[in-house]
């Protein structure tokens, strides 16, 4: 029986279930904000939160921090809900909203004004920066800090009301203008924003921050480790300073290290730009890391789960070699994809001594990791495709693919010997004449000899044209620069996208479900895609090849 993974968050559970802290329970929740795709590093954390509940036989709330309606919309809820719940979780009856609680924060926030730990500021916003400081250097206190409570109270209730214009009044929270900690310098708990809201319309013309929402949100719900990446190390004071200051039920936030991945950008707002100029397709387009992109690309959940886990997590980052993810991606499909025969660059065969009417079929395993896939019948007729790459003129020493005079072996199929090469007027290989041994059907001979070279092939009468996109990795570097967001277009990989058009694939593939997955033998593992795909006009993409082609790539131009 394997070991369960241990990283500090799951000691530190352990010790809280040994004290009874939290009454042994364990709660936890992912709360995205409903303003965009959910990506890689996403699923790093819904892989985190919902797994360390289940194994603690606890619960995973999913909430969405929906406190800024300006860029959140439904479009993202439903899209979120999809993305968890297709990496394999489900929070059950407990589907959250920040503003769900809009009405139980505005208390809160009357009840800090009046034990004096708040207060409605009329300063700009740049006024704010500006008086904040420095690190090192005290921050200058507000001329309205020490407005009298009432006044505070009078001025808040009317920022509900809607009495005021944005920008008008913020209500602060009165900690030190002097602390070490920039984000104690009187955060701002609330600004007034006359936006239309997603759930809750236009009922409030005030927001609260984002820092204030979140660790009451997490009181609210009962949850017992909050648990996010270690940029907001530095907000946890303001976390607890608020929770202690309200006197309210105490979650425990722990923060981890993010995930940093290889060739990789884990930022939506470095990819907007990309998509507005047309660079990508969209926030699904295959190369685009998020979970729409990888479901979309053939990225299993399962390979994605077991990511995570190799990962593991710790308090320091560090680069993850992409590599590793490709392997659990290829473990996964290796054990799950059908097996299929499709050539993308097709040279048409003539076998010579085949009868010209003649069809033939042969048994092909469907994936020889799983018997129970069972075999399915493939067409063998007198013309053919094989690979262009499968063929030399004039091959190399070791060369054990086609060429002239040399014979192979078809995939479940005959021996063929290549005896002529037919050229156009450029001298372009066009189409090859061979002939078959037919006594070696499935791949023997009485003589009981062997050949060196086995290629794959398809009926040239009985193949699908189809589209395939031959997609890479979308970054150059392992560590892109994005400094500078205006050059992000140069550090892109010219080769991230191929599309080729006139690919043969073998008739099973004619009516293959949007999302299905195969292993195309000898050349990688794709997807039908599920947006354009088509029983009539299929395109498939490559979701990664059988092995690490870049690395090899990487090491021979190094």
């Amino acid at each position: 029986m394997t070991e369960p993974y241990r990283d500090f968050i799951r000691d530190i559970i352990d010790e809280d279930m040994k004290t009874g802290k939290f009454d042994r329970r364990v709660m936890t929740r992912f709360p995205p904000e409903p303003n965009g795709y959910l990506h890689l590093g996403h699923a790093k954390s819904i892989c985190l939160n919902f797994g360390v509940a289940t194994e603690y036989g606890g619960l995973c709330n999913l909430r969405f921090d929906d406190t800024n309606p300006v860029k959140e919309n439904e479009e993202y809820v439903h899209n979120i809900q999809r993305d968890v719940k297709w990496l394999g979780f489900d929070w059950d009856d407990r589907l959250y909203f920040a503003s769900d609680y809009f009405e139980q924060l505005y208390t809160h926030a009357i009840t800090l004004i009046k034990r004096g730990k708040a207060y409605v500021d009329s300063l700009s916003q740049d006024e704010i920066r500006a008086h904040r400081g420095a690190p090192g250097a005290p921050g200058i206190e507000s001329p309205y800090r020490d407005r009298p409570v009432e006044e505070n109270l009078a001025l808040f209730r009317r920022m509900r009301e809607g009495a005021f214009a944005d920008g008008t009044h913020v209500l602060r929270a009165k900690i030190d203008m002097a602390h070490p900690n920039l984000v104690m310098r009187d955060p701002v708990l609330y600004r007034i924003r006359h936006a239309h809201h997603h759930r809750t319309g236009d009922n409030w013309p005030i927001y609260p921050m984002y820092d204030y929402t979140h660790c009451l949100s997490d009181s609210i719900e009962g949850v017992t480790h909050s648990l996010c990446t270690w940029e907001f190390e530095i907000n946890r004071p303001l976390y607890d300073w608020i929770l202690d200051a309200l006197e309210v039920y105490h979650p425990q936030q722990i923060e981890f290290a993010p995930l940093n991945v290889a060739y990789t950008i884990l930022s939506k707002r470095l990819y907007r730009p990309l998509i507005e100029k047309g660079i990508l397709s969209g926030w699904d387009d295959p190369r685009v890391p998020t979970i729409a992109g990888m479901r979309r690309r053939g990225y299993t959940p399962a390979s994605i789960r077991a990511f995570m886990e190799r990962v593991g997590v710790a308090k320091k980052e560090n680069l993850i070699d992409m590599a590793l993810f490709e392997y659990c991606i290829r473990e996964d499909l290796n054990k799950t994809s059908p097996r299929v025969l499709a050539v993308l660059r097709p040279l048409k065969v003539v076998v010579i001594n085949f009868p010209e009417d003649q069809v033939e079929t042969f048994d092909a395993v469907n994936n020889p990791e799983d018997a129970s896939m069972g075999t399915r019948k493939i067409p063998f007729c007198r013309e053919i495709f094989i690979e262009r790459d499968d063929f030399e003129e004039n091959p190399p020493k070791g060369y054990f693919r086609l060429a002239p005079g040399q014979e192979v072996r078809l995939r479940y199929a005959y021996y063929i010997t290549c005896t002529d090469v037919v050229k156009d007027a450029d001298g372009n290989v066009v189409e090859l004449r061979c002939t078959y041994d037919p006594a070696s059907s499935g791949g023997g001979t009485p003589d009981g000899r062997k050949v060196k070279g086995t290629i794959h092939w398809v009926s040239a009468r009985h193949a699908i044209d189809a589209e395939v996109r031959l997609y890479d990795r979308l970054f150059n570097n392992p560590e892109p620069d994005v400094t500078d967001e205006e050059k992000l277009p140069e550090i892109l990989n010219p080769g991230s996208l191929e599309t080729l058009s006139g690919c043969r694939l073998e008739p099973s593939l004619a009516h293959a479900d949007p999302g299905s997955r195969y292993q195309f033998e000898r050349i990688g593992y794709f997807c039908a895609d599920s947006e354009d795909s088509r029983p009539d006009a299929p395109v498939f993409n490559r979701t990664v090849t059988l092995r690490d082609t870049w690395a090899k790539l990487q090491k021979k131009d190094g």
